[in-house]
């Protein structure tokens, strides 16, 4: 609906897409978190939050100037969930077909260990109150 209303083309990220803006993408300086070492500085999580959901944009951000992506809400990505290949790969794609997929980042109900920018998991059909989604917009560049 959103792609038929604004005439571009949004979708979820893929989960390599995600993890590549979550470290600062090219700009990354290595950090555990999205934005920094100091988990408290960049996310919103158990021991912080109160256990709600935050305005976007109250904590640092990475080196791209993307807030919350190592805490507030869960993430959904469009990859359907599975093993990482063995193989080193640019820029790749899940599996075609699965149960579940992948979600990335962190919570307002998250642990540390579950707010690093490495940490994934499945959506396991199951409801999440601290799950939510990041859009990411398709540019053409060819028109």
């Amino acid at each position: 609906r959103l792609n038929q209303f604004t005439g571009q083309t949004f979708s979820l990220p893929t989960e390599a897409q995600w993890e590549f803006a979550a470290r600062g993408g090219n700009l990354s300086k290595g950090y555990k978190y999205a934005g920094g070492v100091v988990l408290s500085d960049v996310a919103w999580w158990d021991a912080n939050s109160n256990y709600q959901t935050y305005k976007v944009a109250q904590k640092i951000p990475n080196e791209l100037g993307i807030y919350d992506m190592s805490g507030n809400v869960l993430e959904w990505c469009s990859d359907w969930y599975g093993n990482y290949s063995l193989l080193y790969q640019t820029n790749p794609v899940g599996p075609s077909s699965g149960a579940y997929r992948v979600i990335r980042g962190g919570s307002w109900n998250s642990k540390p260990l579950s707010c690093r920018v490495s940490n994934r998991w499945n959506d396991s059909n199951t409801p999440h109150s601290d799950l939510g989604l990041r859009l990411v917009l398709i540019l053409n560049v060819y028109n």
